[in-house]
Formats: C-alpha cells, sequence, structure tokens
C-alpha cells in the first residue's frame, strides 16, 4: 500500500514548510482504507521534497503568501463575465496589491462550452499588452495557440485547467518557451465536470492525479521546479469533496512543487455561507484562503484582491512570531 505524508502544522515546528512561512515536526500518514496516524520519524526523501524551497515565480519569491487576480476576459464567467473591461480592471487589481494577473479568454465554470481559440486569443492578447512591464501576467488557457499568442504578448506563465489533457501540443510549448505551468486537476471537461462526480478517496485520487500530470510534464522537458499544482476546488467535485481537500491541502507540498489554489467566489461557499449571488463571498473566500496559508500554499487566485489583501496583511502581523519575540 502507498504512504501518503501530510506535513502536519504548528507553531514552532522542526521544518519550515517548503521553505515558506509553516512550520512542522511531524506528519499525519494516510493510507487507503485506514485510518489516518501521526509519526516523528518522516522518510529523509519525503522530508527533502517537504522542505525544499520553492522557486521563484516569474520573479516572484515564495517565502510568502501571493495573490493572483483574475481578470475575466470573457462574456460569461459565473461571477463578473462582461462587467468591465480587462486591461483597466487589470490595472485596478495592481493597485489593490495583486502580485501576479490570470487573464482568461475562456469561461471554465461548469456547463461552459468551448470557446473557438481565435476568440479566446482576440479577448485576452490586449490586456497582455496593456499590462507589459507593470506585473508578470499568467494566461488562463488549455489550448497551445493561446497560450502562444500569450506568451509572444508578453504572458509570463501558462495556467492549465485541464493539467495538459486537452491539448497535447501545449506541454511541448511550455518546456520550449521554458516557463512556469500551473497543472491543475479536474475529471471531465467544464461542460460535464459536475455530473455526479465520484472518487474512491477524494483526497488521495487528486493526489495520483496531479503526481501523474507532474510526470507526464517532466517527460515532455518541464523541470519540477518550473511546475505548479492545483487540487481543482469545485472542477469536477462535490462540496463535501471540496472540503475534504482543504481540510488537508498541506498534502499536496508532497509533490515538490509549489501549490495555487482557486477558492474564489465558487458555489460552495454560497452555500454553506448564505450567500447566493457570488459577489457577496469574499468573506468566505478569505476565510478559506487563510485555512490554506496556514497549511503553507503560496498562490491564491482571487476575484476580491484588496479585501484578501488586507486580511493575509492582519493574519501575517498577528502570526509574525519572530518579530513578536
Amino acid at each position: 500500500m502507498t504512504l501518503y505524508f501530510r506535513p502536519v502544522p504548528v507553531p514552532h515546528g522542526r521544518h519550515a514548510l517548503a521553505g515558506g512561512w509553516t512550520r512542522f515536526s511531524q506528519a499525519e500518514i494516510l493510507e487507503r482504507g485506514r485510518p489516518p496516524r501521526i509519526c516523528d520519524d518522516i522518510p529523509a526523501d519525503v522530508l527533502r521534497r517537504l522542505t525544499a524551497p520553492r522557486p521563484r515565480l516569474a520573479g516572484l519569491s515564495l517565502d510568502r503568501p501571493r495573490v493572483m487576480g483574475i481578470v475575466n476576459a470573457t462574456p460569461d464567467s459565473f461571477s463578473d463575465g462582461g462587467l468591465y473591461d480587462p486591461a483597466a480592471h487589470s490595472r485596478q487589481l495592481i493597485r489593490e496589491g495583486a502580485d501576479i494577473l490570470d487573464i482568461g479568454g475562456e469561461s471554465t465554470r461548469p456547463g461552459a462550452a468551448e470557446v473557438p481559440a481565435a476568440d479566446e486569443i482576440a479577448r485576452i492578447i490586449p490586456a497582455i499588452r496593456a499590462l507589459s512591464g507593470k506585473a508578470p501576467v499568467s494566461v488562463d488557457t488549455r489550448k497551445a495557440s493561446v497560450a502562444q499568442a500569450a506568451l509572444e504578448a508578453g504572458a509570463a506563465m501558462v495556467n492549465d485547467v485541464s493539467g495538459f489533457d486537452f491539448d497535447p501540443a501545449l506541454a511541448p510549448l511550455v518546456a520550449d518557451a521554458r516557463v512556469p505551468v500551473c497543472l491543475m486537476h479536474a475529471r471531465g471537461l467544464p461542460a460535464t465536470m459536475q455530473n455526479d462526480p465520484r472518487y474512491e478517496d477524494v483526497l488521495l485520487d487528486v493526489y495520483d492525479a496531479l503526481d501523474a500530470r507532474v510526470r507526464r510534464a517532466e517527460a515532455a522537458g518541464i523541470p519540477r521546479a518550473r511546475i505548479l499544482v492545483d487540487p481543482g476546488i469545485g472542477f469536477g467535485k462535490t462540496q463535501a469533496h471540496n472540503l475534504a481537500i482543504l481540510r488537508r491541502i498541506s498534502l499536496y507540498h508532497g509533490l515538490g512543487c509549489a501549490i495555487l489554489l482557486g477558492v474564489s467566489r465558487k458555489r460552495f461557499i454560497g452555500t454553506i455561507g448564505g450567500a447566493d449571488n457570488p459577489a457577496d463571498r469574499a468573506p468566505g473566500t478569505l476565510a478559506l484562503t487563510l485555512g490554506a496559508v496556514a497549511q503553507g500554499v503560496q498562490v491564491h487566485r482571487v476575484h476580491d484582491v484588496r479585501g484578501l489583501v488586507q486580511g493575509l496583511r492582519l493574519w501575517q502581523a498577528v502570526n509574525d512570531n519572530e518579530k513578536a519575540e
């Protein structure tokens, strides 16, 4: 049976998790069909992967949480489609404290249909060009042709919600461009992914799927140092699946990659928190983000940058043990 080691965050732990702000001394051993158990002696190879500092992302160090502002250059995104000019909104998010922007021209909300690549390119390129030199830009796309156009326009990263499952040409393109890539876990296509998703053990199933995606990317010539992983909250997952992942999200540090989390305004936040309007889900988004920050998650993809940056600053002030001493 495969053993999975989840670092258990504690103040003043012996080890720095992924070279960041979270510390741990013990690991929770997870195994299919058995209850979790705590261990003090973490295997040396596992410990190396858990503690190795993660490389910089598009020039950004990952020794503190980073905020990725969402820019939807789409008419049909679930919470803000067609509500703003992408370039102007991008500049606003930078003023509010976004470290990096994620610009996409194809909605991947549940039930969304595929957008032709030419339309996707036309939607995103003006905003990417307008941001040249102002902030790092990630392109949110599943398609190699779109990624190529975005990189030529100045994007510095690719964020693929399919984890290289959609377009076989995207992995070699990313390898040749030598840019970072985020590989997300999703089950099925956006049009059908929420049709009764099932897992044997969602936490471990997603880990194994991400591990396979990372290995496939490495085989294509992309070093692990340039790969981020995203467990894909809300992508082919129920509310119970989402919560199970968030409770133990530090498990995914075991992949040896930085972690990107996208919970912003997701439907289950509204269901639990009583917010039918996606725009009213900023407090729930902040709560989940801070829980993930406490588990060492490095990059947080959000709509409401100003409120999240404020929350992070207060969290960091309260938890800055070194200065307090």
